[in-house]
């Protein structure tokens, strides 16, 4: 992918982190501008799967009410809520 390819997917990713609630968005955005330049492509994957949840589900994962069925997206739910803000 060119720079100018990278600069529109990231803000079309960002986008989508626009959740309509600011804890989840700054959840997202935080593992998207850290993260996605170096994640691999199953890493970058996950993201995107985590991305199409429905809001009301991501924020019980994120707040340790439930845990994710796919052990994958528990696990990126579990390392974002432990990145620092």
């Amino acid at each position: 992918m060119s720079q100018a390819e990278d600069a529109i997917e990231l803000r079309r990713l960002r986008w989508r982190c626009r959740r309509g609630m600011r804890e989840l968005d700054d959840l997202l955005v935080r593992w998207l501008e850290r993260e996605w330049a170096s994640a691999s492509e199953e890493g970058r994957g996950v993201f995107l799967r985590l991305l199409d949840c429905e809001d009301d589900r991501l924020w019980r994962w994120f707040l340790g009410h439930e845990t994710a069925p796919d052990a994958a997206l528990d696990a990126l739910v579990q390392y974002i809520r432990t990145l620092p803000p």
